[in-house]
């Protein structure tokens, strides 16, 4: 069921945000920017599934995104580097919308994060496939870019793991504690993860 557009607002986007990063679980991190992540530098990526929303009449519905970054030990520091993919299936109003949203441009949860951005490489439009299989979620490119995550294993092994009442700008209060393995070939900002920090929540953001 699509939301109606309050009228203060000029875009909102639903779905499924998971992200994975070179830190041991938990990244430092996503608790605090001003922890001291795991390794000198804290690389990784978000990946986003918008299953539905609406950028100035424009609908965003069943889009793919990934966002890699290369950020300090302690984020709140800045100087990120940023990379942005963006689903090849998207129109050019549904890539300018998303692109807006994504760094920042057009109010909403990412207005934060982009203070910390000093370098964004550019946007590249590819076919980004993704599949969410329950407690594991999927997203890639194929040649270039591949990333899972699977919630961890609880005292009571048919729940999940969850974070609940965590202040984060981007994801859901509850969130879902997960493992990730992640490989990026590319130059710019190449990764390689094996079992490394992890975790997915369902998101809702709105923006002028």
């Amino acid at each position: 069921m699509s939301n109606i557009l309050d009228s203060e607002k000029n875009w909102w986007a639903k779905g499924l945000l998971f992200e994975n990063c070179n830190c041991q679980i938990v990244c430092p991190g996503h608790v605090s920017f001003k922890q001291l992540c795991t390794h000198e530098r804290c690389i990784g990526h978000w990946a986003i599934h918008i299953e539905e929303g609406e950028f100035r009449g424009t609908l965003l519905n069943d889009l793919n995104v990934v966002i890699l970054y290369n950020g300090p030990q302690q984020m709140f520091s800045g100087g990120w580097t940023q990379l942005l993919y963006i689903d090849e299936r998207a129109s050019l109003a549904q890539r300018q919308a998303v692109e807006n949203i994504l760094k920042g441009q057009v109010g909403g949860p990412w207005v934060v994060l982009s203070r910390f951005v000093s370098k964004r490489l550019e946007t590249r439009f590819l076919p980004i496939h993704f599949e969410d299989q329950g407690r594991r979620k999927k997203m890639w490119v194929d040649g270039l870019f591949d990333t899972t995550v699977e919630s961890i294993k609880g005292r009571d092994r048919d729940r999940e793991v969850l974070f609940k009442n965590m202040f984060n700008k981007i994801h859901a209060p509850t969130q879902i504690v997960a493992s990730g393995s992640t490989r990026h070939a590319g130059e710019e900002i190449p990764l390689s993860t094996v079992s490394t920090h992890a975790l997915y929540s369902r998101f809702s953001w709105a923006g002028n």
